[in-house]
């Protein structure tokens, strides 16, 4: 029950989304709607589930606050900007209508990845147990990830900000230690959340849903993706690629 309306949610929340897109002439709209997503699943997944309330508060609270940050950070960065290189490349492919090729491999591709990494939430409100260690360690962890994540976007943001900084790498802060913090920290919330979920059965199963994140953001469309574009477009970034880890936080290279 909660699965079947989580996914009518989404469809009606990326209808939305792709009228939004079309009248402001950028798909890239959808990249607010990724955090207001999640928001909703949880939401929708709170009202419907049955589980322990603490539980079930404690998912939902920290899956809205990740989601409304994360859609708040992204619109207020792409307000005033046109089309994202990436979403633009992609669809300069389209064999026939743009509109149909990004339903099918943006709107549904991205829906169907949000349903699924956001298994352990639909599941954990929907079984029995309380807030135990693994529970109370699942949301430490989901706090190292959001501070993370959000120190991150915010130096990019005030790096960005800087007419100085035109033309230039952002190499400090956490930048210096990991060139995505932002995905880094984003990875990190999710293996929160499912500890949360895997302290009581079924939500041990669901462990595919933060490894599928990890890889989205890691291996497959968000590093490979950004990092291809930057590499061609801002100088010094091949030096800053490498002597700074790609993912995981360490001290640079020499």
């Amino acid at each position: 029950m909660v699965f079947f309306a989580s996914a009518l949610a989404m469809v009606v929340l990326l209808a939305v989304t792709l009228a939004v897109a079309l009248r402001a002439g950028k798909h890239s709209v959808i990249d607010v709607a990724w955090g207001l997503g999640f928001s909703l699943v949880a939401i929708v997944s709170f009202a419907l589930g049955s589980g322990d309330p603490a539980r079930r508060v404690l998912l939902a609270a920290l899956t809205v606050i990740w989601g409304v940050r994360l859609a708040l950070h992204i619109g207020r960065r792409n307000l005033r900007e046109g089309e994202d290189p990436r979403y633009e490349r992609m669809l300069s492919k389209a064999p026939g209508s743009r509109t149909a090729y990004a339903i099918r491999t943006v709107y549904l591709t991205q829906g169907v990845i949000l349903l699924f990494v956001s298994l352990p939430i639909q599941v954990a409100m929907t079984g029995d147990g309380g807030i135990g260690w693994l529970g109370v360690a699942g949301a430490l962890v989901w706090l190292a990830g959001f501070l993370f994540e959000a120190v991150g976007d915010w130096q990019l943001a005030r790096f960005r900000a800087d007419p100085d900084s035109r033309g230039k790498v952002l190499d400090s802060g956490l930048w210096r230690y990991t060139r995505h913090p932002n995905y880094f920290g984003d990875a990190v919330v999710w293996w929160g959340l499912f500890l949360i979920a895997a302290e009581h059965w079924p939500g041990v199963l669901t462990v595919l849903s933060p490894v599928v994140m990890t890889y989205f953001l890691a291996g497959k469309t968000g590093k490979p993706l950004l990092e291809k574009h930057l590499t061609r477009t801002r100088p010094g970034y091949a030096e800053y690629v490498r002597r700074t880890s790609g993912f995981l936080p360490r001290p640079p290279r020499r």
